[in-house]
């Protein structure tokens, strides 16, 4: 059998020692915002029309910097999720779109509401004090 690959990016915005997440509409988990990549899109044109259509807001491509690429299974002995991570600002105002439930600032004490990807990300930001 072959492994299935989710090959997805991912938005990190933190703000006062708190990182931001994202319910999608009918989960009840909430993620990292970004998604996958349609075609033959790059990293930054997928974080870019990502975050878009969930958060509203525009990311500014000059000040997108990757933060870490991080691999994990969605459950023992499922599929693997790659996630390449970025910080960049933004102009707009951040807000739930139509495809988001609900939006939420989360701490290090939230890390098991998350999946185990983005728990990954969680470690690496508590561990060099970016989240509280």
């Amino acid at each position: 059998m072959m492994a299935v690959l989710i090959d997805t990016v991912a938005w990190v915005r933190l703000e006062g020692g708190r990182i931001l997440c994202a319910r999608p509409r009918g989960k009840d988990e909430f993620y990292i915002p970004g998604g996958k990549r349609e075609g033959a899109e790059t990293d930054l044109q997928t974080l870019v029309r990502e975050v878009a259509e969930e958060l509203t807001v525009a990311l500014r491509p000059e000040t997108v910097a990757h933060v870490g690429t991080y691999h994990a299974e969605t459950r023992p002995g499922g599929a693997t999720v790659r996630m390449a991570c970025y910080t960049a600002e933004y102009t707009g105002t951040l807000a739930a779109s139509s495809e988001i439930e609900d939006v939420d600032w989360f701490g290090y004490a939230d890390r098991d509401r998350v999946p185990p990807v983005d728990q990954l990300l969680f470690d690496d930001l508590h561990r060099d004090g970016h989240l509280r």
